[in-house]
């Protein structure tokens, strides 16, 4: 099998590509390590299993080359992060949309299997939990920035079922819900590493809005283990699947789980929406998947323990710092 795989040095696309070559696939990767890192692809450098290209998607010419040479395509390159959704709106519609037009449109033309990655994000304001495939998605106001990055994943979806039924492109589209584990970074928002680097630098964990929004954590090698399964299985092209754990908790209850588990001392303090994302931000209260269709397609659930994920990203950050010490004590020796 030979896969492409967008926006592949990025945290799901990196372990994406680590799965894909224990499976013996070859594995090509683009990505302009906008959000993404080299860092994470490193360790594959060098094998002849994998190439990768430091570019953007909106190069069609080299897109074009790369999905024609590719069995599968996985298209994750996307805007990410709640701070880069809120600060970088035009960034953000166009890289979703533009970006996933171009994959589809080289596609199209020999008919390429291809996953698209959407978003939980496209439920919006739906109270209606968990969230099932086929229930009606609820936007907020187009005044409210907030929405743009659902709104733009949503058109991918379309954009996709459209090129699936009029153009005959094997495309399914995933709906990934909060996926961590390590190599992601709190850079652009990201909840629990966010929550863990201000854990164990014992500074306070900081948290948005009143702690009792909930979320599902599911662990990024369930989410990349559900993608190959959904590769290898034609019968689920032309179909939208949910890829998440569907254990819930709240971002309080998640911070004193950080907190406890990483034996820290940090207070736990609370900071408005509006001095975190600016007058107007909206919040989704609930996320919460349903899995019965995507268990019912794959033969597989996602079901790694938060507390397991936890101690993961803890342990990371850990061996981080430290080689971070110690090489700060080498320079200065």
């Amino acid at each position: 099998m030979k896969v492409l795989i967008t926006g592949g040095a990025g945290f799901i696309g990196s372990h994406l590509a680590d799965r894909c070559m224990t499976l013996g696939w070859q594995v090509s990767i683009i990505d302009d390590l906008s959000t993404g890192s080299f860092e994470n692809i490193a360790h594959l450098k060098g094998n002849p299993q994998f190439t990768y290209e430091i570019d953007t998607v909106f190069n069609k010419s080299l897109i074009g080359e790369l999905v024609d040479r590719a069995d599968v395509v996985f298209h994750l390159a996307a805007a990410v992060g709640v701070r880069l959704i809120v600060e970088s709106p035009v960034r953000t519609i166009e890289t979703n949309v533009h970006g996933t037009e171009v994959v589809l449109n080289a596609a199209a033309r020999k008919k390429k299997r291809t996953i698209i990655a959407s978003t939980s994000e496209v439920y919006g304001k739906s109270t209606r939990v968990p969230f099932a495939e086929e229930d009606d998605l609820v936007m907020g106001p187009s005044v409210r920035g907030r929405w743009s990055y659902a709104c733009s994943k949503a058109l991918d979806e379309f954009l996709a079922l459209a090129y699936f039924n009029e153009k005959k492109v094997p495309v399914t589209v995933v709906r990934l819900f909060n996926t961590v584990g390590p190599r992601q970074t709190g850079r652009y928002g990201m909840v629990l590493p966010t929550f863990v680097r201000q854990a164990i630098t014992s500074q306070p964990i900081t948290i948005y809005g009143d702690g009792s929004q909930s979320r599902c954590f599911g662990y990024v090698g369930d989410t990349v283990e559900a993608l190959v399964r959904i590769a290898q299985n034609a019968d689920a092209a032309g179909e939208v699947l949910n890829i998440g754990n569907d254990r819930e908790i709240t971002i309080s209850a998640l911070a004193e789980m950080v907190r406890s588990r990483a034996g820290s001392t940090s207070p736990i303090t609370y900071i408005p929406y509006d001095q975190a994302y600016g007058p107007g931000f909206e919040d989704m209260m609930r996320r919460v998947p349903s899995l019965a269709k995507l268990q019912q397609r794959i033969n597989f659930r996602p079901s790694t323990p938060i507390e397991d994920i936890v101690d993961a990203v803890i342990a990371e950050a850990r061996e981080g710092a430290q080689a971070g010490q110690d090489s700060s004590i080498a320079a200065i020796a």
